[in-house]
């Protein structure tokens, strides 16, 4: 793929600015970025004419990869201010493990309109739910246990895998349906991106391993050019998103995470349908 020097700036500046976005998102809504990288890439790898069948692929799990250090980031600034719940990871971690092996094993035979369709799909109705749903709605007062917690976990680490997420767009809002404090449930989801990090970014090199018509230096479906230029400022950033999420009261952080998510669906379902 030979680009012109300009086309090239062009696109490195893009993705710098999609770092800095992802690492104030990051710390802000604990949903690890990827709700701001996953679509901004689609549309580079669109305008670079990379082929549709492995386009949403290759956004997919650069966004996975970049999730882990930009977690890592999010995760120290949220617990210096005691806002993870490690008694809660311990619980659920094992099973968000297995859902996010489970949802990169079937992201890798998926077309990718299928991810696509995922994305789109979940961010649209977490959107609605955190825009315009009561503060006091709640399916209980307690997080489930057994086989309740271990179908939530699994799921939030499935669908995640799949829409390259950092694990905040499900738990966030599932958490504060079972009565769970919005601020500590923000500080949770960053380690949560953590684990779903890992495994997904491993599970998408390996299902992208032969895989033609990838975009130049990719690992699997790693794009590493993404992820070298993503991950500096989204690092430097995420500090910076945690202290506003401190700042800011409950409703106006429900909104600012409405936004994210009804506006990225919606671009996702207008790119669908065109």
């Amino acid at each position: 793929m030979n680009l012109p020097l300009s086309e090239i700036l062009i696109f490195g500046t893009l993705l710098l600015a999609a770092g800095a976005v992802a690492g104030v998102t990051a710390g802000l809504l604990g949903v690890g970025g990827g709700i701001v990288i996953v679509p901004v890439l689609w549309h580079l790898f669109d305008a670079l004419d990379i082929d549709e069948a492995v386009r949403m692929h290759v956004a997919v799990g650069t966004s996975l990869a970049t999730i882990i250090i930009t977690s890592m980031a999010s995760v120290r600034a949220h617990h210096r201010r005691g806002a993870v719940d490690f008694e809660l990871l311990r619980a659920w971690g094992l099973w968000i493990f297995i859902g996010v092996l489970a949802g990169t094993a079937i992201a890798g035979f998926v077309r990718g309109p299928v991810l696509t369709a995922v994305f789109a799909t979940v961010a649209l109705v977490v959107s609605l739910h955190m825009g315009f749903g009561k503060q006091d709605w709640r399916i209980s007062d307690h997080l489930p246990k057994d086989a309740g917690r271990i179908s939530l976990a699994g799921a939030i680490g499935a669908i995640s895998a799949m829409m390259g997420i950092g694990g905040g767009t499900l738990s966030v809002p599932i958490l504060s349906l079972f009565g769970y404090p919005i601020h500590r449930a923000v500080g949770t989801a960053a380690a949560i991106g953590f684990i779903i990090g890992i495994p997904g970014t491993i599970g998408f090199v390996i299902t992208g391993w032969d895989v033609a018509d990838r975009p130049p230096l990719s690992l699997g479906y790693i794009s590493l050019i993404g992820f070298a230029l993503i991950v500096p400022t989204s690092m430097l950033l995420a500090p910076v998103g945690a202290r506003m999420a401190h700042g800011l009261n409950t409703k106006k952080l429900k909104r600012v995470f409405a936004v994210f998510l009804g506006f990225t669906a919606l671009r996702m379902f207008y790119d669908l349908l065109s």
